[in-house]
């Protein structure tokens, strides 16, 4: 499962709210709720958030393997 837990972490260390995500960097509103809900995004707002928080992938997403992924 893809989960955007280092997304959320990286903002607080960053010291970037949603609110600036959304108003400043013109993020949607919607994306944001798909963060939340660990629901897909394309790798092209990955990379947006990458330029944004001048960071890696790594700290955007990660991979967590579940029990019914055997």
């Amino acid at each position: 499962m893809i989960t955007y837990k280092p997304f959320w972490e990286t903002l607080k260390k960053k010291g970037i709210t949603t609110y600036k995500l959304i108003n400043y960097y013109e993020i949607s509103n919607s994306t944001i709720q798909r963060l939340r809900e660990n629901k897909g995004i394309t790798t092209t707002t990955i990379d947006d958030f990458c330029k944004i928080l001048d960071c890696r992938v790594e700290d955007i997403v990660e991979y967590v393997k579940e029990e019914s992924d055997k």
